[in-house]
C-alpha cells in the first residue's frame, strides 16, 4: 500500500526536490492541465477511446509514472510535444497537474520530437506516420535524405510511406483502421490504377487474403492478366492496342480459325490466348502448331 500511495503522488514521491534539472534545456516540473495545450500538428490524429479509459482507470489508481514533454510558451501556457495520450487520461482520471519534461524547442523540432517519440513507441499508425513526414517535408522544405537523417530513418522507408498517401481515401481509411496492414498497402501502390486498388481491398477485406496472396493478384494484374477472386473476375486496366496489334490479332484469329484473344498492358506487358470450345477444336489446334515445327 505504501508504493501504491508514493505512485499516486507522482514524481513528488521519487525526487526529493521541487525540480530536477536534466540534460540540456530539460527540466522536470509539474505542472497543472488547465495550462497545458495540445500540439495542432501532433501527428497522432485518432485515440482509441476503450484503451484511454483504462488508461485513465491505471492514473486514477496509481497516478502518472513517466512525464510527458512539453514546451514553455510566451503566455505562461505549455505545449505539448509528446504524450498526449497520458495528458487525455489525465483529464479523465480528474487530475489538476501532471509530471512534464519542459523543452526548449522551436516549432520544427516539435513536430521532429513529436513524431519520433510517437514512431519509436509504435504509436502511429502507417497513414498518420506518412502524413507526419508530408507534413515535416512541405512545412520546412526539408528533403527526404535530410528528413531521413533527422529522424534515423532509411530515406526508402519514407518513401515507403509517402507512397501510401497516394492510395484512394477508402483504402487509407482501411489502413488507418488496421483493416489492413502496411504490406498490403505497399502491393496496391504499385498497381496505380485507383478503381483497381478499391476493388482489391473490398476483396482482401471479403476473403481476408494474406499479403502474398494480394502480391499475386497485383502481380497478374499488372501482367495484363484477369484475375478470379471468389465467384468476381477483375481485369486489368487495358491499354489501347496500336493499329498493327490489332491486325496481327485478327491474322492469328483467321490462322487458327477462332477468336484469337491478344491483350497488352500499359507497362507493355501481355498475352495471346487461343480459346477452344471442346477437345475436338484443342486438337485441331494443337495440329495447327505442329505444322508449325516442321
Amino acid at each position: 500500500m505504501a508504493q501504491r500511495n508514493a505512485l499516486g503522488r507522482g514524481l513528488d514521491a521519487l525526487f526529493s526536490m521541487d525540480e530536477v534539472r536534466t540534460e540540456g534545456s530539460s527540466s522536470i516540473n509539474e505542472i497543472e492541465l488547465s495550462k497545458i495545450i495540445v500540439n495542432p500538428n501532433q501527428p497522432r490524429r485518432e485515440f482509441d477511446q476503450t484503451a484511454l479509459q483504462e488508461l485513465a482507470d491505471s492514473i486514477a489508481e496509481i497516478g502518472i509514472i513517466q512525464p510527458i514533454t512539453l514546451r514553455k510558451l510566451d503566455n505562461e501556457e505549455y505545449q505539448i510535444i509528446a504524450g498526449e495520450r497520458r495528458f487525455r487520461a489525465s483529464q479523465l482520471a480528474g487530475l489538476t497537474s501532471i509530471p512534464a519534461y519542459i523543452r526548449t524547442a522551436d516549432d520544427e523540432n516539435v513536430m521532429e520530437m513529436a513524431l519520433i517519440e510517437n514512431i519509436q513507441r509504435e504509436d502511429l499508425n502507417s497513414v498518420e506516420i506518412a502524413l507526419a513526414y508530408q507534413h515535416l517535408l512541405e512545412q520546412y522544405g526539408l528533403t527526404q535524405e535530410r528528413l531521413s537523417e533527422r529522424v534515423g530513418k532509411k530515406r526508402t522507408t519514407i518513401a515507403n510511406y509517402l507512397r501510401l498517401l497516394k492510395l484512394p481515401a477508402p483504402v487509407q481509411m482501411g489502413l488507418q483502421n488496421k483493416q489492413i496492414d502496411m504490406g498490403h498497402a505497399r502491393a496496391l501502390v504499385t498497381l496505380g490504377d485507383p478503381k483497381l486498388q478499391v476493388k482489391i481491398y473490398e476483396e482482401i477485406l471479403e476473403h481476408g487474403y494474406s499479403v502474398r496472396k494480394v502480391e499475386e493478384i497485383v502481380k497478374s494484374l499488372s501482367e495484363g492478366e484477369t484475375v478470379k477472386s471468389g465467384s468476381r473476375k477483375i481485369a486489368p486496366k487495358r491499354a489501347k492496342l496500336p493499329e498493327e496489334f490489332n491486325m496481327l490479332k485478327q491474322q492469328l484469329s483467321g490462322f487458327f480459325n477462332t477468336k484469337v484473344q491478344l491483350t497488352c498492358s500499359e507497362k507493355g506487358k501481355g498475352k495471346i490466348s487461343i480459346p477452344f470450345s471442346n477437345e475436338e477444336e484443342l486438337e485441331r489446334i494443337i495440329g495447327i502448331l505442329d505444322t508449325l515445327k516442321k
